[in-house]
């Protein structure tokens, strides 16, 4: 689950202090930038099957030729897409765990992540629809597994604080499926109806929590 900074369709990651950049190198970063707003427009009109790298082109003001020196394929420009979110979002759950220290703790940093996450996917469509991308794409399906695992270790240790490490494996695993079931969750829940989208999350806060808050012997 994350939580995002602002409803807009760009997102951006802070960048570790570095050599300062030329003209050339600032100029293609500016590049980037203006490709990667293009592209999550085009996909909250129409959605990642249906983004044509012409169009993103064409919104962004370059050269065809010159995005593909950037974005040699459709796949790479959604994988960059997401894996700015997925840098936003362990910050954030980072942030959200790090309190944690006892039972009640747990409980209420964890059903606010759920929370937030719900809210902040149902203001930016542009998330729902590079899940949808990357749930098509073998690699980038394995870079979405590859996230929760991180995540999912985030919420083990938060777990290993109220429980111990007397079954690491066994807190893992349950918090790796937990988070899997979290986002399989939300997909569901803003596919439906809001109502019955909320009652949803709800249901898998119940679930969740009944086995985050269980000692696993």
């Amino acid at each position: 689950m994350s939580r995002a900074a602002s409803s807009r369709s760009r997102v951006a990651v802070a960048e570790p202090p570095t050599a300062r950049k030329s003209p050339i190198q600032e100029r293609s970063k500016a590049r980037v930038e203006r490709i990667l707003e293009a592209a999550a427009e085009l996909i909250v009109r129409g959605g990642s099957d249906q983004l044509k790298m012409s169009e993103v082109a064409t919104s962004a003001g370059i050269s065809i030729g010159s995005l593909y020196q950037y974005f040699p394929e459709k796949s790479a420009l959604i994988r960059m897409l997401a894996e700015r979110i997925n840098a936003r979002s362990r910050e954030c759950i980072r942030d959200g765990l790090k309190d944690v220290t006892d039972l009640a703790s747990l409980q209420s940093s964890f059903a606010g992540l759920v929370d937030v996450y719900y809210a902040i996917v149902n203001e930016r469509p542009v998330m729902r629809d590079i899940w949808s991308g990357m749930q098509a794409d073998r690699q980038l399906l394995t870079l979405q597994i590859a996230e929760s695992r991180v995540c999912g270790q985030m919420l083990a240790d938060a777990m290993h604080k109220v429980h111990g490490r007397a079954n690491a494996k066994r807190i893992g695993q349950a918090a790796f499926l937990i988070w899997e079931m979290g986002e399989a969750t939300i997909r569901l829940a803003i596919a439906v109806d809001p109502a019955e989208g909320a009652a949803l999350v709800e249901a898998f806060k119940r679930m969740a929590l009944r086995e985050i808050t269980t000692p696993l012997a």
